[in-house]
């Protein structure tokens, strides 16, 4: 039974299924009943893990390739997406628009990237991780490209809305490619290095935009011409790679049950259906709970390089330096608090990130000497340490045979919701202005509404990890009965696996 599930069914009356089948798996909580084990769940598991290099090594080159090119894919995403932050003042001069204005370009892209998610995770879950990975970096290139040329606010704003939808299809199919098969005791740390995947397109983005941006007769537009090649070399190495072992067994059991093409999308829909039925309450759960990281990623991070540049008015070379230094700070953050949570739990690795990074947002935003920079560090540090955990917690807490669709869609209405935070740090920084730069360049206090933003998103954020589900190592084997079923629990009562 625990296959039917897996599997779909070509018959007209699937339901999911059967009642009686499913009974034993359920533990109906009361709302009371399960606020009371929000604190008790947060007790580290304490799992013994070996170090890092040992973890590694239980990966083997299939694995390594899958990881790597989702990886590298993941990373080119982030250089894409912060083309626009790294270049905020030159768009703004080249279409003379305020840089309140150019921030519509990031959100535009957040906006439409839950168009590219739903779509592209639905195909990579029905039709294979492979071919969309492929289509939506290929999208990236064209895409980037027709940026470098626009000569017009209107043809950028809908360049990015365009690159919005591209960007939305990537992170769903590349967390499972790089996740699916990968060793379950490695997955924390395996985890934790994809996602800083985000913050070395940042760091790689701070270095060429200071080589390319500004050096050249052309302006901004070598940085978005450079940008448009590296995902062609992507793609190759991801044509040369096959599906994941873990979706080809999930389309073999489907194809087995239902016997035709047609038949086998139509299980596949009534899947879909079942899912959604049980597991709508965690959907949203793991939307809003997307929000409040994105807000943290975007509300650091976004207008960062501008408050350096405007306020602070630092040159080219000390804005590049810090963005460097706090991408290397998030490099290392990431990795350690993603390894860290295989010990301690995801929720408590992510709680015990949110308070540092807190404690951190008054140098991370008031100091105006090069001092900032350690703040900077130990900031991104805390940051993309919470980030760090949220590959392998959504990949845990999403049906098996519908992973890249959830985790893609959460993560890409999450960024809906909070699409809009560069442009209202932007708008608000605008009511707090500063004496006018010796150039006569307007400048506002951003680094007060940066700490006021972040402030509010942390104290968002814990409420809502403490508040939320943990299904620590589940799903790391797809063929089994109790991963398959582990998730319909969640709803619940979201009590830890290793409570049941």
């Amino acid at each position: 039974m625990a296959k039917d599930l897996e599997k779909g069914s070509d018959s007209d009356d699937y339901h999911g299924p059967r009642r009686g089948e499913m009974e034993h798996l359920k533990t109906p909580m009361s709302a009371g009943q399960y606020l009371g084990t929000r604190l008790t769940t947060l007790t580290p598991p304490m799992m013994k893990v070996s170090n890092p290099l040992a973890l590694m090594r239980t990966l083997n080159a299939r694995q390594w390739s899958f990881f790597l090119v989702s990886f590298w894919a993941w990373t080119w995403d982030s250089f894409d997406f912060f083309t626009i932050s790294m270049t905020i003042t030159e768009l703004a001069e080249q279409f003379n628009k305020t840089k309140a204005d150019i921030t519509w370009g990031i959100t535009l892209v957040l906006m439409f990237r839950p168009v590219g998610s739903i779509a592209f995770g639905i195909v990579g879950d029905r039709y294979g991780r492979k071919w969309p990975f492929i289509v939506n970096l290929l999208l990236f290139s064209l895409i980037e490209l027709g940026t470098s040329f626009c000569n017009t606010y209107s043809e950028f704003l809908a360049c990015r809305a365009l690159f919005g939808i591209a960007m939305g299809g990537l992170y769903g199919n590349a967390a499972s490619t790089a996740l699916d098969d990968c060793p379950n005791e490695a997955r924390g740390l395996m985890s934790g290095l994809l996602q800083q995947g985000y913050a070395f397109g940042y760091l790689l983005c701070s270095a060429f935009s200071r080589a390319l941006v500004g050096t050249t007769p052309h302006g901004w537009r070598p940085l978005f011409w450079f940008d448009a090649c590296v995902p062609l070399l992507i793609i190759t190495w991801r044509m040369l790679l096959p599906e994941t072992n873990a979706y080809l067994m999930q389309r073999k059991a489907r194809q087995e049950q239902a016997g035709t093409s047609s038949s086998e999308s139509k299980a596949f829909l009534q899947e879909g259906k079942a899912v959604l039925r049980q597991d709508w309450l965690l959907l949203v759960y793991l939307v809003l709970f997307m929000a409040g990281f994105n807000f943290m990623a975007h509300g650091s991070q976004d207008l960062y390089p501008t408050m350096l540049k405007s306020q602070l008015e630092f040159d080219a070379n000390m804005v590049t330096i810090t963005q460097i230094v706090a991408n290397l700070g998030a490099i290392l953050g990431g990795t350690v608090v993603g390894c860290s949570s295989q010990i301690f739990g995801r929720r408590l690795s992510i709680i015990a990130c949110c308070l540092g990074g807190a404690a951190l947002l008054y140098p991370y935003t008031f100091v105006s000497s090069n001092s900032i920079i350690a703040a900077a560090f130990f900031e991104q540090l805390f940051v993309q340490g919470a980030w760090g955990v949220v590959p392998v917690h959504l990949i845990e807490l999403s049906p098996p045979a519908f992973r890249a669709f959830i985790v893609g869609t959460s993560y890409q209405l999450g960024n809906l919701i909070s699409s809009a935070s560069s442009t209202i740090e932007a708008t608000l920084g605008e009511k707090f202005p500063l004496p006018d730069g010796a150039d006569g360049e307007h400048r506002y206090d951003y680094g007060k509404v940066i700490c006021i933003f972040m402030a509010c998103v942390y104290a968002y954020l814990l409420l809502l990890t403490f508040l939320g589900p943990e299904k620590m190592n589940a799903g790391s084997e797809p063929e089994s009965s109790d991963s398959e079923f582990e998730h319909l629990k969640i709803p619940h009562d979201g009590i830890h696996k290793a409570d049941v």
